[in-house]
């Protein structure tokens, strides 16, 4: 097929590789305009922008799809589809209807559970036991069009925001060409997602990583695998803001918050039902370290204790 392809970071620029590879024809990447980045602040492309330039496509990255002008230079494309993953910007009706087949969209949960914007880290958050990818065909709604396809993936219990992105954005590439393969054969007709058990993800903030040790332990180690690597699960000791980055749940109990072991097995911090053995944290500035190196250059004893916002609630 002739194709649009609108995407912005890496999820979508493994399914922009398979569609190529697929020998699809890519008329047009679609992807956000290069915005500052790191330290420098300097401009920094997209993942599919780098990969469309190496390998040859045409590439537009207008602020808004709403203008008249950019609608033109969309339907001067001729395509038969648009597919659509991450892309980051709102697609108008208009939009969604320059390409003869509409346009179809590659999600990273199975719909209707987990509509918007952060659905691989909601998943984890809530503890669901699996997740998925769905194809859907776009309308107006966010995320609440017909579904031509789905597959299911689990989580599982070590999984993180990275790891679980990372198994989605393979088995997204994966199903969209399949998918694309029996829209061409006739072979698939969109189903209506049925509104029970619809639930959305809303965009992730760094107010909620702050850990509120009053939380239950199952529920903060799930918060620091959803928020890898982004924006981090944080707290503070001393003044000083630390990231955690790999903890368990172990069974004892203490004031929420309080340090009750230090070794290098790692910390263990009581909290508001059982406790969290921190493996892994990280200083503003530094690098990731284990227990045993953090507590070599920051030494922390049985009773000192984590700090929490007061205005956290639960």
């Amino acid at each position: 097929m002739r194709l649009i392809f609108a995407g912005t970071p890496e999820f979508a620029a493994r399914a922009l590789a398979a569609l190529h590879d697929a020998r699809h024809e890519i008329a047009l990447v679609l992807t956000q305009p290069d915005r500052p980045a790191g330290r420098g602040l300097k401009l920094a492309t997209s993942a599919v922008k780098s990969l469309a330039q190496e390998r040859g496509l045409a590439v537009y990255q207008p602020g808004s799809l709403k203008d008249a002008e950019t609608l033109e230079v969309l339907r001067a494309a001729g395509a038969d589809l648009m597919v659509v993953a991450a892309y980051g910007l709102i697609l108008p009706p208009p939009a969604l209807a320059v390409a003869r087949l509409g346009a179809i969209n590659i999600h990273a949960s199975l719909l209707p559970r987990w509509r918007g914007a952060a659905p691989i880290q909601r998943a984890i958050l809530a503890g669901d036991a699996l997740t998925g990818i769905t194809i859907m065909q776009m309308d107006r709604g966010l995320d609440t069009g017909p579904i031509l396809a789905a597959e299911s993936v689990a989580i599982e219990a070590d999984d993180t925001g990275a790891s679980l992105h990372a198994k989605l954005a393979l088995l997204g590439a994966r199903l969209i060409v399949d998918t694309i393969a029996r829209l061409e054969l006739g072979q698939l007709h969109a189903q209506p997602q049925a509104e029970a058990g619809a639930s959305y993800a809303a965009k992730l903030t760094k107010a909620e990583a702050e850990i509120d040790w009053r939380e239950g332990a199952t529920e903060i180690e799930r918060k620091v695998r959803a928020f890898d690597p982004l924006p981090g699960a944080s707290t503070t000791i001393r003044g000083v803001a630390l990231k955690i980055w790999n903890c368990r749940v172990v069974a004892t109990e203490g004031e929420p918050g309080a340090i009750l072991e230090c070794g290098p097995g790692g910390i263990v911090v009581a909290c508001g039902t059982g406790a969290l053995r921190v493996q892994e944290l990280q200083r503003p500035g530094s690098k990731r370290l284990s227990a045993a190196r953090f507590l070599a250059g920051f030494p922390l004893a049985p009773g000192d204790r984590l700090e929490f916002s007061a205005k956290a609630t639960i």
